[in-house]
């Protein structure tokens, strides 16, 4: 296969897993996001590569959001919401902090391939986004990706589109964002 022919392949795949996500799920995180104080949003690996860019989008939007582990990120309080994005739900650190945000009464949301895993039944919200897991795992999902690519390629696309519907919702467009963005760059 050629490279371009790899390229449409993995849009073909994308528009599978996108088309399976569950559209409440998606609306119930929208309306937890616009009712938390502030934002966390967490992630390892590529994953938290995805939960970077989410944030820096939620910031664009005026939110107060934050990546967990960053020095200037504040502690998290009961009006707050942790979005975990993690393909297994078993990450141990991504466990331990959804452990923690649930002891201090703040409300969680995992983003994963398994809403049956330690974090999903920690958290008060799972949105199940149906891939494929890493190697040595039976799935219905297939994938010509290696390991969680498409996992955090659709944890990607998930969250920009959470960020449109949160645009829709707040009647915010693109370049009003625009005037938060990094200058000194």
């Amino acid at each position: 296969m050629k490279t371009v022919e790899y390229a449409s392949e993995i849009v073909k795949e994308l528009n599978r897993t996108i088309d399976l996500v569950a559209e409440d799920e998606a609306e119930r995180l929208v309306n937890r996001i616009l009712e938390s104080k502030k934002v966390f949003v967490a992630g390892a690996g590529r994953s938290g590569f995805m939960a970077k860019s989410f944030v820096m989008r939620l910031m664009h939007m005026g939110l107060d959001a934050y990546v967990v582990g960053e020095t200037v990120t504040p502690s998290i309080d009961q009006d707050d919401l942790l979005i975990i994005g993690s393909g297994s739900g078993e990450t141990k650190s991504l466990a331990s902090m959804a452990e923690k945000a649930k002891s201090l009464s703040a409300s969680i949301a995992v983003v994963t391939i398994s809403p049956d895993s330690t974090i999903g039944k920690l958290s008060d919200l799972a949105i199940k986004l149906p891939a494929k897991p890493k190697a040595g795992t039976d799935s219905d999902y297939n994938t010509i990706q290696p390991m969680g690519s498409l996992f955090e390629q659709s944890l990607l696309l998930f969250y920009d589109a959470i960020i449109l519907r949160l645009m829709e919702q707040r009647g915010l467009e693109s370049g009003v964002m625009y005037g938060r963005h990094a200058n000194l760059e």
